[in-house]
């Protein structure tokens, strides 16, 4: 086998994953880049972007995948309850709420 061919599995990853992605990012950021940040579109994209991750978050929550479907959903809940309880008591902080959810999921399979 040539050294070329143990790389095809990065390009795919580039042009399949990378790219696609990305090109939206960067397009975004050109054509945003004399958006008011307090402009009612902005306002709408942010409200679109949390109503989405709202809905893939519930949609984990209801319906888990793979090793997460074995935790009940009562602790899948409380695990969101502490995580928001815990970014709130922090001062907004996203890691520290992350951490207490999963400290909580943790704990909940263990028991």
């Amino acid at each position: 086998m040539t050294p070329l061919a143990d790389l095809w599995p990065y390009l795919v990853l580039i042009l399949c994953g990378f790219l696609p992605n990305d090109l939206w990012r960067m397009l975004g950021v050109i054509v945003g880049h004399g958006v008011a940040e307090n402009s009612e579109l902005l306002i709408w994209v942010r409200a679109v972007a949390i109503a989405l991750l709202a809905g893939v978050i519930a949609k984990i929550v209801v319906v888990p995948p793979s090793a997460l479907a074995t935790i009940p959903i009562a602790i899948r809940v409380a695990a969101i309850g502490c995580g928001f309880g815990a970014y709130l008591a922090a001062r907004q902080s996203v890691f520290v709420g992350v951490l207490a959810g999963e400290a909580v999921l943790v704990i909940g399979a263990v028991i």
